[in-house]
């Protein structure tokens, strides 16, 4: 299979998946405002390094999953524990943050760490990459091996880290119109895991 072809396809599915709002570029967001855009871009430098990962995971199961449905619900089982968590974590921030607000330096490897952090749990990514990469595989697009895994998860990658950065560098041009949903971040963001997580709730208990 041409590497161009897996790159260019892990960029594309990656962006596109990257533009909607989820608790991870609008934690970016939050990054950008309160700390500058330049920990806001170590923080995607940590989203990038898990999601590296992530993408080949999630191809790996595209490859060997399709024939065993039990990993594909306890892997929704976990996400949706996890998910609750993150939302009540979310929540107790929103109630106990400082209203002010003023920058805050944060160390680029606090941040780095922190990007390392929130990726690990998030749990669409992999179920994200095993869907497309499956829908891929049935229109014959994508041939799995090693190598197109590879270079698929470059590709995802790099888009990935583009549009987290396009969030982090227009949250800093707009700073003085985001000063209030700022404000109101971790409040969204617990309202966006909350909301996935009761969705994955229903789903498991039908």
């Amino acid at each position: 299979m041409n590497i161009l072809l897996c790159i260019i396809l892990g960029f594309i599915i990656a962006s596109t998946g990257s533009i909607s709002p989820s608790f991870l570029n609008l934690t970016v967001v939050k990054f950008s405002l309160k700390s500058g855009k330049k920990a806001a871009l170590f923080l995607i430098g940590g989203f990038a390094t898990v999601l590296f990962f992530q993408a080949n995971i999630g191809a790996y199961l595209a490859s060997i999953l399709m024939k065993n449905s039990s990993y594909i619900t306890l892997i929704q089982q976990l996400g949706t524990v996890i998910l609750f968590i993150l939302s009540a974590n979310f929540l107790r921030l929103h109630f106990n943050q400082n209203k002010t607000t003023n920058k805050i330096e944060i160390k680029k490897s606090k941040a780095y760490l922190h990007g390392l952090g929130m990726s690990l749990l998030n749990t669409f990514a992999i179920p994200f990459y095993f869907t497309t990469i499956s829908f891929l595989i049935g229109l014959n697009y994508f041939d799995y091996s090693f190598y197109n895994a590879f270079y698929f998860s470059i590709g995802s990658t790099l888009g990935s880290f583009t549009t987290y950065s396009v969030y982090a560098i227009v949250a800093n041009k707009i700073e003085h119109k985001l000063t209030k949903v700022a404000q109101k971040m971790d409040l969204i963001l617990a309202v966006l895991t909350g909301g996935v997580a009761i969705v994955n709730l229903i789903l498991l208990l039908k």
